[in-house]
């Protein structure tokens, strides 16, 4: 948590100041989050978290990124990943005959490492969907008492949950949240805090007492 926190604080100008990427909320609008969200002493360990769908499995999420919800591009007719990576990528291309949903093809800036990243289907873990605010600790946190409705919904958000980001930054973060995973690269800071508690708010998710430390921190060097 501490190298975290160091990281938050070399990003946000104490040490060596970062320009924000383009998009990234002001520090008022972060501000604004940070008084809105709950916050929780530490995230608790609530068990039955399974995502898998296999048989016997919980499958507490719902089947992954189908297309059988209520959110934001739900039924569809094109699955979830599809669409996440339809609204990140540039120069997509879609696989013949699919209606433009399959994407077979295109160009990520990753908003993780800040590196541009060419995404095909051949090597489609090389650019992975990331739940902005992890479904396990989602669970943790709330959501294991939710309908089953509301969890499909919130592992399908387009709007609120969902980046398409590198692989290998994705696996990297893993279930962390911000007190002990932030983006590598510092310009992303402002951008991602503002995702993930825009994501906490909207579905009356807690933060811990040190995610909120770790946001506040990284606020006060944004714009």
């Amino acid at each position: 948590m501490l190298a975290v926190l160091v990281s938050v604080l070399a990003g946000c100008s104490l040490i060596a100041p970062v320009e924000p990427a383009p998009g990234s909320p002001p520090a008022s609008a972060l501000d604004q989050l940070l008084a809105q969200v709950a916050v929780v002493p530490e995230r608790p360990d609530v068990p039955g978290y399974q995502r898998s769908c296999k048989q016997g499995d919980a499958c507490v999420f719902g089947p992954a990124w189908t297309d059988d919800h209520d959110g934001p591009g739900g039924h569809d007719g094109c699955g979830t990943r599809d669409n996440v990576l339809a609204l990140s990528l540039t120069d997509l291309q879609f696989r013949p005959g699919t209606n433009e949903c399959v994407v077979v093809a295109g160009t990520l800036a990753d908003p993780y490492s800040g590196e541009v990243l060419p995404f095909t289907k051949q090597n489609a873990n090389d650019v992975q969907i990331d739940h902005i605010y992890p479904l396990a600790a989602a669970w943790d946190m709330g959501a294991a008492s939710w309908p089953l409705e509301t969890r499909i919904r919130f592992a399908n958000d387009l709007d609120v949950n969902l980046m398409a980001v590198s692989g290998a930054e994705n696996q990297a973060k893993s279930d962390k949240t911000p007190s002990d995973w932030l983006p590598p690269d510092p310009a992303y800071h402002c951008f991602y805090v503002g995702r993930y508690l825009t994501a906490a708010v909207s579905y009356g998710l807690p933060v811990t007492a040190a995610d909120r430390d770790a946001m506040a921190a990284v606020a006060q060097g944004c714009p």
